[in-house]
């Protein structure tokens, strides 16, 4: 299915996995940026977000491949895309939090803000780029085919 049109109903449940997987790689963020601003008291912008960031792609990339998309794509391909994605959002985001942070928003709405963001540029940039032709031909999306035709075959 490589190459086949998602259904309306595909297309809705990818955006909810990748949404719920964002949901939780925010957390893996949240809870690093915390760590280092409160905890172990960093001062400056990059030096809390962007060890958070690292944690959360790496979280999201590897759910959001396998469960999301479903692609058996090569991963060394399929991450070096997406490390030109954070090629281009990390200094933009780099950049405005610094700003926003030295206008007086506060760190955790700059963070708040920074990843609804980066939620939807990355949704968009890995369905229509990373993924376009190679998704749904993983193990994962293999078994639901299975799982499908017993159904359909009773």
């Amino acid at each position: 299915m490589s190459s086949e049109k998602l259904t309306k109903k595909q297309n809705i449940l990818q955006v909810v996995k990748f949404v719920l997987f964002s949901a939780s790689a925010a957390i893996i963020q949240t809870a690093v940026f915390a760590l280092l601003n409160d905890v172990v008291r960093l001062q400056g912008w990059f030096l809390t977000y962007f060890p958070a960031l690292v944690a959360s792609v790496l979280w999201n990339f590897t759910f959001n491949r396998k469960y999301t998309f479903k692609s058996a794509a090569n991963v060394p391909v399929a991450m070096l895309k997406v490390a030109l994605f954070y090629c281009v959002f990390t200094p933009l985001s780099l950049w405005w939090g610094d700003a926003l942070e030295k206008a007086g928003w506060l760190d955790y709405l700059v963070l708040a803000f920074t990843m609804i963001i980066n939620l939807v540029t990355e949704f968009l940039y890995c369905r229509f780029f990373v993924y376009r032709n190679n998704m749904n031909n993983n193990d994962v999306a293999e078994k639901e085919r299975q799982k499908q035709n017993r159904q359909d075959s009773l």
